[in-house]
């Protein structure tokens, strides 16, 4: 049923107009029925069971003129027969047999069976030029013949032969043809003003998702009816809004960032005058690692809007200088040559999550295996180790900020907890993602895949 459901606004108002048109119209076509159906029995029904009752009357009376076969009763439409002449070529009417029934019941005359045939009319048919005018005027305009016959127990059969409305057909024609002006006149609108409604919905719609903090606003013109304008206008607020707010936030990081990383250097310059070479080499490391402590938060807290802009990078060139870092620095990482893969991304920050994923290999395994593997699509990049890896459990808690796993990343092993969030939020923003796996046979393979274009 959903599948069904139109999505669009305008859709689903067309739809909706739609359906309540044809409710109405069903409504309309029940009401013309019962409507036709009244007349019917007024115009048709209560004089042809008239004639038919008097008629039998007559007959029960004896005051028959002519008994010569086929006998005859006075009417000009009710003839006696003494057998059923009906053929049953055409439908039966059990509503008016149950009429002519009722009337025979209440008249005091006894009838045993009663039946009905209805026969289209020809209004091409040969026959009918040799009819009385007015009389063949009527068949052509009702479409129909009703012969009835009831049969009188000892007397034969009276037989009643009357035009007949055939307006069904008709009628169920004539509302068709008024639901297709209806929609037609109705639904056409409908899909023109749904449109204008919906064509500024989907312009906030494509410049929300195209909003990217650290960009300029982007404000979308305010257009259509008032509510759809109020929204608008309520988006171009939060979006300025917004950039206000982070551009508040960059000046407070780098106040923050220049007010410690002063005292750290003055720290730093100060640790020179320790005589004790083991104490100054551990201040030393201190001092290092709230440097770098200090960098990765800010790094973290600015990524949404990073100043490096988008270009095209060679991926393998920049994975292969990340590996020949850790190389030059003495550690176990192994990367295997592959063919040149050009992607649209920010190099610095791409360099800086490959580089913290091969770190975490470095200091829990003592080293890593990398990998480029691409395909049409999309390109992987595997930092496969061979340490304890990571309770299955847990993969997803080591993602956010600040969680270390105590039981093998320790503050020994340097850190806070943020290279792998850090990480995940760099390669987010390319448009790719990253995961964590445990290796057959021990170990943790990291992957990170990006989008081709």
């Amino acid at each position: 049923m959903n599948r069904l459901w139109p999505r669009s606004l305008s859709g689903q108002i067309a739809l909706l107009v739609a359906i309540a048109l044809f409710v109405a119209q069903a409504i309309n076509f029940a009401m013309l029925l019962r409507e036709r159906s009244a007349v019917r029995f007024a115009q048709v029904t209560v004089p042809a069971v008239t004639r038919m009752v008097d008629a039998a009357e007559r007959l029960r009376g004896d005051r028959i003129a002519d008994r010569q076969a086929p006998r005859g009763v006075r009417s000009r439409a009710v003839r006696l027969r003494l057998t059923n002449p009906l053929e049953h070529k055409g439908t039966s009417d059990p509503e008016f047999e149950t009429a002519v029934r009722n009337a025979f019941s209440d008249a005091g005359l006894e009838v045993r069976r009663i039946e009905t045939e209805i026969q289209l009319v020809n209004p091409r048919d040969p026959a009918l030029r040799r009819l009385d005018r007015g009389y063949a005027e009527r068949l052509r305009r009702y479409g129909a013949t009703l012969k009835v016959a009831a049969e009188i127990p000892g007397q034969g059969w009276l037989v009643l032969e009357t035009p007949w409305p055939n307006t069904q057909q008709g009628l169920v024609w004539q509302l068709i043809a008024q639901t297709l002006i209806l929609y037609g006149f109705v639904l056409l609108p409908v899909l023109w003003i749904g449109s204008r409604i919906s064509k500024p919905l989907r312009a906030l719609t494509q410049a929300a998702h195209a909003y990217r903090p650290g960009s300029a606003a982007n404000i979308v013109e305010e257009s259509g009816p008032g509510d759809v304008r109020a929204v608008i206008a309520a988006f171009n607020g939060m979006s300025v809004r917004v950039g206000g707010m982070l551009e508040e936030k960059d000046r407070m990081l780098g106040a923050i960032g220049h007010d410690l990383r002063t005292p750290l250097a003055a720290l730093r310059v100060r640790i020179e005058s320790v005589e004790d070479d083991a104490d100054r080499a551990r201040m030393a490391e201190t001092i290092d690692e709230m440097n770098r402590t200090l960098e990765d938060i800010l790094s973290l807290a600015r990524l949404g809007r990073p100043s490096e802009p988008e270009t095209q990078v060679d991926l393998a060139a920049l994975v292969d200088a990340v590996v020949e870092d850790f190389r030059d620095l003495g550690a176990d990482v192994s990367f295997e040559e592959t063919e040149r893969q050009r992607l649209r991304l920010r190099p610095t920050l791409m360099r800086r999550a490959i580089r913290n994923l091969i770190e975490n290999a470095v200091k829990y395994a003592g080293g890593a295996e990398v990998r480029l593997v691409a395909d049409p699509t999309r390109v992987r990049i595997e930092v496969a180790d061979r340490g304890p890896g990571i309770p299955p459990e847990q993969i997803a808690a080591v993602f956010q900020p600040f969680t270390r796993l105590e039981t093998s990343r320790n503050r020994e092993t340097g850190g806070i907890g943020l290279g792998l969030a850090l990480a995940q939020a760099i390669v987010g923003d390319a448009g790719g993602e990253i995961a964590l796996a445990n290796r057959e046979g021990g170990g943790l393979l990291a992957t990170i895949t990006l989008p081709r274009g």
